[in-house]
């Protein structure tokens, strides 16, 4: 079974410096009927323009990731941390029994395009946490990258849950193909592009999909270059 949420039916927060779409609810935007999906509790894609940015505030009992669509985003927190993040990074931050964090663009002139994406942990209070890593440089179009996994293997961050998080950047008119097993779900979001979902479903950048008792997910690419996130998870 396959459910479209499309981007257009997001909740939004417009303000001078923040461009936000919200696909669950999230601060005044509230819609009982996407509030999340398993574990997956927020997606927001953000556009934070130039020299603006989130000043610190504090977080508890949730993974946080930071996947930096386009230019860079600077990140400070009470751990101690202080990192630039940018296309190809993968930032994950364990908020446990809580930390303090700010992120802003550190760029005068062009603007951060970003997802940032809640995952509720497995266990409460866990000790707060940071990593970063840097995909390959060299990772070509058309192939599924396991960015982020309970355990962690292939490079990717660990996440407190049992999800395995994948990114993958197609070509025009090339596949990639994901198995999944009954017990399993998962989620598409499509974050830059064009795509087509199992051969039917026609999704453009912002939309994305529920994913269940599906035994295999195609995704083709229909625009010059897409970019796709996919969270595949237990039911």
């Amino acid at each position: 079974m396959i459910d479209i949420r499309r981007g257009r039916e997001r909740g939004t927060a417009d303000l001078d410096w923040l461009k936000s779409y919200h696909t669950f609810s999230f601060g005044q935007y509230y819609d009982p009927r996407h509030m999340n999906f398993g574990p997956l509790r927020v997606i927001n894609e953000d556009v934070i323009q130039p020299g603006q940015g989130f000043g610190t505030h504090g977080h508890k009992n949730m993974e946080i990731i930071t996947y930096v669509l386009e230019g860079a985003l600077e990140h400070r927190d009470s751990l101690g941390n202080g990192s630039i993040i940018k296309p190809g990074d993968v930032q994950r931050m364990t908020a446990g029994t809580g930390i303090q964090h700010s992120e802003y663009n550190p760029s005068l002139s062009d603007p951060v395009h970003l997802l940032q994406i809640w995952i509720v942990p497995d266990a409460e209070d866990l000790e707060p946490g940071y990593e970063q890593v840097r995909l390959s440089a060299d990772q070509p179009f058309n192939h599924l990258y396991l960015i982020g996994a309970k355990k962690s293997r292939q490079g990717a961050v660990t996440i407190h849950q049992q999800v395995d998080l994948y990114a993958a950047q197609l070509s025009r008119q090339g596949t990639v193909v994901h198995p999944m097993p009954v017990q399993r779900k998962a989620w598409l979001h499509v974050a830059k592009g064009a795509i087509q979902l199992n051969g039917k479903h026609d999704l453009i950048a912002g939309d994305a999909a529920a994913i269940s008792n599906s035994h295999e997910i195609t995704v083709h690419g229909q625009s010059e270059s897409a970019e796709i996130i996919l969270f595949d998870m237990v039911t």
